[in-house]
C-alpha cells in the first residue's frame, strides 16, 4: 500500500509567508497530491516539510532545516546523480514520485521549474527503472463477474479479460504479477474483500477513477472508440481505468496503446496459481533455488524472454496450434547452422518492443533511436535466413517487416555514436540538414579565426607566449605573463589580474565570442527540431515497429528451445489423444541443478490405468516423479520438447497440483486448512481432460481423518477419469487397486540393509511395503537413543494397527454369501495372525 501522502506539506515557525522558492514548491506540489515531490535545487532535489520527514525515514538521509528570518521548516534531499538509486528505494517502499526538474538556466531570479516525470512501480518506462520482465499495471472491476486490465506501458501491451469467479482472477492476476493495482471502489471499500486482497498481492495498491461514463470517455480518447470486445460494464470500467491512471503518469502521452486485445482464460490451459507455485515455474521455493522459467531462459533478447513468459502462462489448448510450435521447434533442431546464425543475429538485437514503444510516445533518446536502426537492420538478414522455412517459421519471416526506409531515414539523420540527450548537441549528422549545416560552417569559420589569432597576434606584438584562452567567467581572452606585459597593445583591454600573469580583450573578439554563441545556441536548437521531426515521422511507422518486434520475440523463444532441446537431449513429444507415455522422463530443473545427474523414469496413463497411487520412503522421489509427468505435460502445450526418451501426451485442459504444506498465517489458516481449500478448488474444477498431482493429502489432521479424507478425494478423482497422480504414506490405500479397476499401485524403490537405507529413485510397479520413516530419521541426524525408542514404539503401534485391519476386513465381509468352510478358513487366518502379534507384544515387552 502507498505511504499516506499529507495535505500539510509544509510546517513551520514564523509568520507564515513562504519564501517565493517554496510557493513554487507547494504550487507544484498541489498539482500532483497522490505524489512525493522531488524539487531540484542545484545539485539536489529537495523535499520540505512533512515530505521531508517521511523522505528522510524512508531513505535514511539527514533531515535538516530551510530557515529563514520569518519561516523555518524541515528539509531533505539527494544529489542529483543519485536520484535514480534513491527513486527505486521510494517505489519500492510503495510511494509515488513527481521529480520537478529546473528548465532555466539559474539566474538572478526564481528559477522556472516544472515536473518532468510521474513515477510509479506501474508505469516507469526508462530502461533503468526497469528489468527485462513486464512491467503490468493492473485494474480490477466487479460486475457480472470479475474484470482485469493488464497494461505494459512500456510496450504498449494492453490485454484484458473476464472471470466468472474471483479464484479465477486471482490465478491469472498471481501469473502475471503485476506491479501495481488499481482497485475499483466496490473491491477497495470493502474491508474483507481489500484485506484478502492484500494478502494474495503484496504491491502497491493505487487510487484510480472508476466512473463508467468517465472511462468510457478515457477509450475513446485513447483507442478511438469503445471496443466491441469489451462486452460489460466491469470491462470498460477496467479497461479505462488503467488507460487514464497511465495517462496521468505519462502526462498524456499514450501513443505505445493502440489496442486492446480481449483474450479467454478458456482458451488455454488452466494452471491455477497453487499449481504454477507448486511446480516452480516462475519462483522457486527454496532459497537462491531454480525454476522452470530459469532452465528455458536460453533466449537472446529481452523480448523474447518476455514471449517465453507469456508462452508458460499461458499453454495452448489447441492441437493444431501445438503441432505448429513443436514443427518450428524441430526445424530448428535439426538445422544447426541455421539455428547458429539466428541466435547470433538475435544476440546483437536491441530491446525491440520498448524502443517501438518509446518512438511512438516520442520519448525515446538519440542513443535509443540509433538503438532501433541497428536492431533493424538485422531483420532483412533473418528474413533471407528463413526463406526456406514455411509454418510457423514462414510466417515469422513474413511478419519481420524489414523496414528499410526507417533505417535509411536513421542512418542519414543521426551520426554514428549520439549523445545520450537530446540538448546535449552533435547528434545530427553534416550533409543532412542545409539549414543547421550553414549555421555549423558559420560557427565552424569564426572558430578557424580565434584559433588563427594566437598566431598573428605574438607575431604582431612579439610575445611569443601569448596565449588565447576560454573559461566560463570571462568567456574568450588573451593572456600575457608578467615580463611581457610591457608589450601590451593598445587595443588590449585587461579583464583580470593573477600573480604572473594578466588577461585580456578586445572588441573583435568579444564580437566574434557572441557570434559563436549565437550560431551555435542555434544550431543546437535546430538539432533539437530536427531530430523531434524525425523522431515524429518514425512514431508514423509504430504499427509495423510493433508486428516487427514481435516476431523477433517469437523468433526468439523457438530458437531458444530449439537450443535446449539439442544441448539436454530432450525429444519432441508426440501429440495424442489416447493416453499419455513417457519413457525415461526427467524433471527438467532437478537435472539441471544436479548436473545431469538424474535417475530417469517411466509414467503411463490411458483409460485402463488413469489413477497412479504411489508409495514409498520420504526423500526417494516421490515429488520429483510426480512433477516430472506435469512438467512435460506443461513443455508440450507451451510447443517444446520435453526431458525423455519418449513421450506421447494428450493435450489436457487444465494441471492441477496439491503439493507441499504452508500455513496462511496472515489470513488466520492453518496448514490443513489451505490444504482443504486448495484440494476443494481441485475437485471442483478437474474433469476428465485435466492432469491432477496430489502429493500427501490429508497428512495436516489425524491419521484417520487424514485418511479418510485422502481415500474419498481419490475415489472422487478415479471416478472423474481425469489422469491422477496420488503420492502417500497412508498404505491403506494400495488396497484401492483391486476395487477400482484403473487405478494401479506404483512405489519408489529402497531397500534397508545393514549398512542402512538405500534410495534407488526407481518407480516400479506395486505398493511399498513400508515407508522406512525412522530409518529417514537416523539419516536425517536424530540422536541413536530417539530412533531406537522410535523403532520399539513403531512395533507396538503395528501392532495396534493389526487390530484396526482386523475390524476394516470383518467390516468389508458379506456374511450372506459366506460359506461355512470359507468361514473357518477366515477364522482360521485371524487366529494365527492373532497368535503371531501376541507373541510379538510379548518379546517387546520384555525388551523395553
Amino acid at each position: 500500500m502507498p505511504v499516506g501522502v499529507p495535505q500539510n506539506v509544509l510546517k513551520g515557525t514564523g509568520s507564515g509567508v513562504l519564501p517565493p522558492m517554496l510557493e513554487q514548491y507547494v504550487a507544484l506540489r498541489d498539482k500532483h497530491p497522490d505524489f512525493l515531490l522531488l524539487f531540484q535545487v542545484g545539485d539536489f532535489y529537495e523535499t520540505f516539510g512533512e515530505d521531508a520527514e517521511r523522505a528522510a525515514r524512508l531513505l535514511r538521509i539527514a533531515l535538516t532545516h530551510k530557515s529563514s528570518r520569518d519561516f523555518s521548516t524541515p528539509m531533505a534531499g539527494v544529489p542529483v546523480r543519485a536520484l535514480d538509486h534513491n527513486v527505486e528505494r521510494l517505489l519500492a517502499a510503495g510511494v509515488r514520485v513527481a521529480v520537478a526538474d529546473q528548465i532555466e538556466e539559474p539566474g538572478s531570479g526564481l528559477v522556472d521549474r516544472k515536473v518532468t516525470q510521474l513515477l510509479t512501480p506501474g508505469t516507469v518506462t526508462e530502461e533503468r527503472h526497469l528489468t527485462a520482465d513486464e512491467n503490468y499495471l493492473a485494474a480490477v472491476a466487479t460486475g457480472d463477474g470479475y474484470a482485469l486490465a493488464l497494461l505494459d506501458v512500456s510496450t504498449g501491451e494492453f490485454r484484458c479479460a473476464a472471470f466468472h469467479t474471483r479464484t479465477a482472477l486471482y490465478d491469472e492476476l498471481a501469473r502475471h504479477r503485476a506491479r501495481e493495482v488499481l482497485l475499483a471502489p466496490e473491491l477497495s471499500g470493502n474491508p474483507a474483500l481489500l484485506a484478502d486482497f492484500q494478502t494474495r498481492f503484496p504491491v502497491m495498491l493505487s487510487p484510480a477513477n472508476f466512473d463508467e461514463e468517465a472511462t468510457r470517455a478515457e477509450l475513446k480518447e485513447t483507442l478511438g472508440e469503445v471496443p466491441g470486445s469489451l462486452t460489460s460494464a466491469a470491462l470498460v470500467r477496467a479497461c479505462g481505468a488503467v488507460l487514464a491512471y497511465a495517462r496521468v503518469t505519462q502526462q498524456g502521452r499514450l501513443e505505445m496503446v493502440r489496442r486492446v486485445v480481449r483474450f479467454e482464460p478458456g482458451a488455454h490451459m488452466r494452471l491455477p496459481d497453487a499449481a504454477v507455485r507448486a511446480l516452480e515455474v516462475f519462483q522457486a521455493q527454496a532459497p537462491q533455488g531454480m525454476t522452470l522459467m530459469d532452465v528455458l531462459s536460453e533466449t537472446r533478447t529481452a523480448g523474447g524472454r518476455r514471449r517465453l513468459r507469456a508462452w508458460l502462462r499461458a499453454p495452448l489448448l489447441d492441437e493444431l496450434s501445438i503441432r505448429a510450435r513443436l514443427d518450428a521447434v524441430e526445424a530448428l533442431t535439426r538445422a544447426a547452422d541455421l539455428r547458429g546464425a539466428l541466435r547470433a543475429l538475435l544476440y546483437r538485437a536491441h530491446d525491440l518492443e520498448r524502443l517501438a514503444a518509446r518512438v511512438s510516445t516520442q520519448r525515446a533518446t538519440p542513443r535509443e533511436v540509433a538503438s532501433l536502426a541497428r536492431t533493424l537492420d538485422l531483420l532483412p538478414e533473418a528474413s533471407r535466413l528463413l526463406e526456406a522455412q514455411d509454418g510457423l517459421l514462414g510466417a515469422v519471416r513474413a511478419r519481420l517487416g524489414a523496414l528499410p526506409d526507417v533505417v535509411t531515414l536513421i542512418r542519414a539523420a543521426l551520426v554514428d555514436d549520439p549523445p545520450i540527450r537530446i540538448g546535449d548537441g552533435g547528434l545530427i549528422r553534416d550533409g543532412f540538414h542545409a539549414e543547421l549545416d550553414g549555421l555549423r560552417s558559420e560557427a565552424l569559420g569564426h572558430r578557424a579565426w580565434l584559433a588563427e589569432l594566437e598566431t598573428s597576434e605574438r607575431a604582431r606584438t612579439g610575445i611569443g607566449s601569448l596565449k588565447v584562452g576560454f573559461n566560463n567567467v570571462f568567456g574568450y581572452y588573451l593572456e600575457v605573463s608578467g615580463p611581457n606585459l610591457g608589450k601590451v597593445p593598445a587595443d588590449y583591454r585587461q579583464i583580470a589580474t593573477l600573480k604572473d600573469r594578466a588577461r585580456f580583450t578586445r572588441p573583435d573578439l568579444r564580437e566574434r565570442e557572441r557570434e559563436i554563441a549565437r550560431l551555435e545556441t542555434s544550431a543546437q536548437r535546430l538539432e533539437v527540431e530536427v531530430f523531434t521531426d524525425l523522431r515524429a515521422g518514425l512514431a508514423a511507422h509504430a504499427d509495423a515497429l510493433a508486428e516487427a518486434a514481435g516476431a523477433v520475440a517469437e523468433l526468439d523463444v523457438i530458437a531458444a528451445l530449439a537450443e535446449l532441446a539439442v544441448e539436454r537431449g530432450w525429444v519432441r513429444p508426440q501429440t495424442v489423444t489416447d493416453g499419455a507415455r513417457l519413457v525415461q522422463a526427467r524433471h527438467p530443473v532437478v537435472e539441471r541443478a544436479t548436473g545431469g545427474r538424474f535417475v530417469p523414469n517411466d509414467a503411463e496413463l490411458n483409460d485402463t490405468r488413469h489413477t497412479l497411487l504411489l508409495t514409498g520412503p520420504n526423500m526417494a522421489g516421490k515429488s520429483t516423479y510426480l512433477r516430472t509427468v506435469a512438467l512435460c505435460a506443461l513443455l508440450h502445450q507451451v510447443g517444446s520438447f520435453v526431458p525423455a526418451d519418449h513421450a506421447e501426451l494428450p493435450v489436457y485442459d487444465a494441471i492441477h497440483t496439491r503439493i507441499g504444506a504452508s500455513d496462511d498465517l496472515a489470513g488466520g489458516r492453518s496448514t490443513f486448512m489451505v490444504e482443504m481449500s486448495e484440494l476443494a478448488a481441485i475437485l471442483h474444477g478437474a474433469t476428465h481432460r485435466s492432469l491432477v498431482i496430489l502429493d500427501e493429502v490429508g497428512r495436516g489432521t489425524s491419521t484417520l481423518d487424514g485418511l479418510a479424507i485422502a481415500q474419498a478425494a481419490l475415489e472422487h478423482l478415479h471416478a472423474t477419469r481425469a489422469h491422477t497422480l496420488f503420492a502417500t504414506h497412508y498404505f491403506e490405500l494400495t488396497r484401492l487397486e483391486s476395487e477400482h479397476p484403473g487405478l494401479v499401485n506404483l512405489h519408489v524403490a529402497a531397500e534397508e540393509d545393514a549398512g542402512g537405507l538405500t534410495f534407488y529413485h526407481q518407480v516400479i510397479p506395486g505398493a511399498a511395503r513400508q515407508s522406512y520413516g525412522v530409518e529417514v530419521a537416523r539419516l536425517a541426524g536424530l540422536p541413536a537413543p530417539v530412533t531406537t525408542r522410535a523403532a520399539r514404539l513403531l512395533t507396538a503401534l503395528n501392532a495396534g494397527g493389526d487390530d484396526r485391519k482386523l475390524t476394516r476386513e470383518l467390516a468389508t465381509l458379506d456374511l450372506s454369501r459366506l460359506t461355512p468352510m470359507a468361514a473357518l478358513e477366515i477364522l482360521h487366518t485371524w487366529q494365527r495372525e492373532a497368535q503371531r502379534v501376541a507373541e510379538g507384544e510379548e518379546k517387546e515387552v520384555r525388551s523395553l
